[in-house]
């Protein structure tokens, strides 16, 4: 194979990161139907300033760019839809509602089986802060997205200039 690859004028990237995404929206859809099997959960990254994200003002002033969700023991009104997911979640005893795109989040961790997707989501133009964890009253355990062994999924296809 040639070192002078040729840019696709398929789009590849967008079709494989809309495909890993309709994975989370099954798995989401799944708990919707049977709650969270055995020892299960979910930590959710998103853009909090992507198109569609519909979170309180006070959980976008302490996280501007980017927040973790965990969706474990205390969540209620999980709903999933063809592009987006809403849930009530507790941020220091303040019970929110949070709808989000399936095309803000930038990953999607399983801890419990060693399973994460991590995807590339539009920057949003102006200066980020950096914030702090989130504060969700689940398990605030650290995850580690990237390591040997495990079952990450990153796609990134990155275009030549």
């Amino acid at each position: 194979m040639s070192d002078d690859a040729i840019d696709s004028l398929i789009p590849y990237d967008e079709i494989v990161q809309e495909a890993l995404r309709a994975v989370v929206g099954r798995v989401l859809g799944e708990v919707v139907t049977g709650g969270l099997p055995g020892e299960h959960h979910f930590y959710i990254t998103f853009k909090t300033r992507a198109p569609g994200v519909d979170i309180p003002d006070h959980l976008i002033a302490k996280f501007p760019d980017e927040m973790t969700i965990v969706i474990q023991n205390r969540y209620w009104d999980l709903k999933v839809d063809e592009d987006r997911f809403e849930v009530g979640l507790s941020f220091n005893q303040i019970s929110s509602m949070l709808h989000i795109p399936f095309a803000a989040i930038t990953s999607f961790v399983d801890p419990a089986v060693d399973f994460a997707l991590q995807f590339q989501v539009d920057e949003i133009d102006g200066e980020m802060d950096n914030h702090d964890p989130a504060e969700n009253d689940g398990d605030s355990a650290a995850v580690e997205l990237v390591d040997d062994g495990s079952n990450v999924v990153t796609v990134d296809f990155g275009k030549k200039k």
